[in-house]
């Protein structure tokens, strides 16, 4: 089944419960879009930007985002997001070791703070071989890591979901935090791509 086929089965799906929710009085018409519409009202990646802006430019911040993510992002007012209560663990990129971030089981994901995942994120491909291969998948995506860098891959969860701090590029020193928020990328918080 292509990733385009499967998308407009569960599509289809949805809908029909949509319908038969409604159709039996459980939900109210448009209940459905308005509750998904305040769910991810306010999700962006800008959020995990601003977040990953902080963390470059103030390191009681950055020790606490990495000691605690759920925490510390909630200091600027953020959360990673979803239905039930969850744990943000936030893994750094340094100069010798590269993260990235899948769920191999759906698409767990920091929605709140990267905004709705991309379709590759929750494509059978993308969650099964970025496991298996990741500095293939990275450069698919364009990344090309020296061969000596250490990948860890990541695994999200319903209780756990994961962000990538990305590094800082050299020759930012200069940048207001706003400047740097504008840097970051949502794939660099996925850890499909550098800053």
């Amino acid at each position: 089944m292509t990733g385009t086929h499967a998308d407009a089965l569960i599509s289809r799906r949805v809908r029909r419960l949509e319908t038969l929710l409604e159709e039996r009085g459980l939900v109210a018409g448009g209940a459905l879009d308005e509750a998904i519409d305040a769910f991810l009202s306010g999700a962006s990646p800008a959020n995990g930007a601003r977040v990953t802006a902080r963390a470059w430019v103030d390191a009681d911040f950055r020790a606490r985002l990495l000691a605690d993510g759920t925490t510390a992002v909630a200091e600027l007012g953020l959360s990673a997001g979803g239905v039930q209560p969850q744990r943000l663990h936030v893994v750094e990129n340094t100069e010798h070791t590269h993260n990235v971030i899948v769920c191999t089981l759906c698409s767990c994901y920091p929605i709140r703070l990267l905004g709705p995942s991309p379709s590759w994120y929750k494509s059978e491909a993308y969650r099964s071989r970025v496991v298996r291969e990741p500095r293939a998948v990275l450069e698919e995506f364009g990344l090309r890591l020296p061969p000596e860098t250490e990948i860890t891959v990541w695994d999200s969860t319903s209780e756990t979901r994961y962000m990538v701090l990305p590094r800082r590029p050299d020759g930012t020193d200069s940048l207001t935090e706003p400047e740097l928020a504008a840097l970051v990328t949502r794939n660099a918080l996925i850890g499909t791509a550098a800053v």
